[in-house]
């Protein structure tokens, strides 16, 4: 994995990972730019993904001047797979976050999350704020905490096979469909300029393990799907999906956490992605700067040279 070479920003090695016991896991990371020590950012991949997902941002980090730190976020990679569901829920995972900058003796760092790592991102800063200097989050803007419980919402509007409320109502059947089809599952799933078409009927995420063709083109090439299909052969899927499993748990646990941000944050959105866009992202996070991309959900994958410039330019003058 730490050998694979990307033509895009040849001659760029992804780092050899390292594994760092915190928080009472272990978590393996990635690196980059120790030479930058002291100006850090931390980068919180999504589902399902992995530190690799990164692999077009931490070069040119680098050489902006950061020392990168990536991530397998628990559930992911060689990171501890904990059995126990409640081993995932949001204190945990932005515990990790905290011990992980205490490893590194840094008071506080930069943050970049996408898709569950931007909900990472967007409750560290409620929770440790003082460990957080600057947010970026792509695709997911912050979800605003409602009256009722996610999924008991989520299955009231979107019925019981939306993928959230079956990862919940149904534990272990989505598991082993997408275990047993590993590669078919990334390969589909990990997709671009796909046509604008309703829902189909059933459980998205069972539907793209199962499909032998998918709509739009591929974003991996034959080396970045392997990375990928053999971290999730090694893990299986059960750990990162009991993120999901945590969400109403987590609507119990930042019940009494006010929901305002006031660090300089930039919110990333692919204009072609099905999660829509904050109307009202500023009144939680009043220093916010907004950009869109012509791309879909896998922001840094679709568009690396426009994202990677838009990152650094908001970095040096914020």
């Amino acid at each position: 994995m730490s050998q694979v070479t990307q033509s895009r920003i040849s001659p760029f090695k992804f780092p050899k990972p390292q594994l760092i016991p915190i928080n009472g896991i272990e978590l393996e990371v990635f690196e980059a730019g120790t030479e930058n020590a002291g100006n850090p950012i931390v980068l919180c991949h999504g589902f399902p993904e992995h530190a690799y997902s990164w692999r077009f941002q931490i070069p040119a980090l680098v050489k902006a001047g950061f020392h990168v730190i990536v991530p397998n976020q628990r559930g992911y990679g060689n990171s501890s797979c904990p059995e126990n569901v409640e081993a995932y829920d949001i204190i945990k995972l932005c515990e990790d976050m905290v011990s992980l900058l205490d490893y590194f003796h840094y008071d506080c760092a930069v943050f970049m999350g996408h898709d569950w790592g931007a909900n990472v991102v967007w409750n560290l800063a409620l929770l440790h704020p003082k460990r957080v200097s600057k947010v970026i989050n792509l695709a997911l803007p912050y979800q605003e905490r409602g009256r009722k419980p996610w999924i008991e919402m989520m299955e009231e509007f979107f019925g019981e096979d939306f993928y959230f409320v079956h990862f919940n109502r149904k534990p272990g059947v989505a598991d082993a469909i997408l275990e047993a089809n590993t590669a078919q599952f990334i390969s589909n799933l990990f997709r671009k300029n796909l046509p604008p078409a309703p829902p189909a009927p059933g459980m998205l995420m069972i539907q793209l393990a199962e499909a032998e063709m998918a709509a739009g083109d591929p974003i991996l090439n034959e080396e970045e799907l392997e990375v990928f299909v053999s971290a999730f052969q090694k893990s299986g899927f059960s750990g990162a999906i009991n993120w999901y499993r945590n969400l109403d748990r987590n609507w119990h646990l930042m019940a009494d956490v006010e929901a305002r941000i006031e660090h300089p944050t930039l919110m990333v959105y692919g204009d072609r992605d099905n999660i829509p866009k904050s109307e009202s992202l500023v009144n939680f996070a009043p220093n916010l700067e907004v950009l869109s991309l012509d791309c879909g959900h896998w922001i840094p994958q679709e568009k690396p040279d426009e994202l990677n410039e838009a990152l650094i330019k908001w970095l040096a003058k914020s």
